[in-house]
């Protein structure tokens, strides 16, 4: 699983500009199946998503293709996690210790 963590390069408002195409970004990877939450950080310097279903590369393939990041106005911090514990609605993501 992974934390993948958005910080905007650019004011929030210049970054509002793209939005739509990043929420349409976003919709295709819940559909995919990769995303399992996603939302704006507090204050709004970026977001935040947990991903799951891909390796490294993948995730890194996967926000190199974020609109944002297209156009330079975010970078992705990716960290991976084994998720050993989770909530019950989150079991079918649990992962045994390595």
């Amino acid at each position: 699983m992974f934390v993948l963590e958005l910080t905007y390069l650019v004011p929030a408002e210049e970054a509002d500009a793209l939005l739509e195409a990043h929420v349409a970004w976003l919709d295709r990877q819940y559909a995919a199946g990769f995303f399992l939450a996603s939302g704006r950080k507090v204050p709004r310097d970026g977001g935040i998503i947990l991903a799951t279903g891909l390796d490294r590369a993948g995730a890194e393939a996967l926000v190199a293709s974020d609109p944002f990041v297209t156009a330079r106005m975010c970078a992705y911090r990716v960290t991976e996690f084994v998720a050993t514990r989770t909530a019950p609605a989150l079991e079918p993501y649990r992962e045994p210790p390595a």
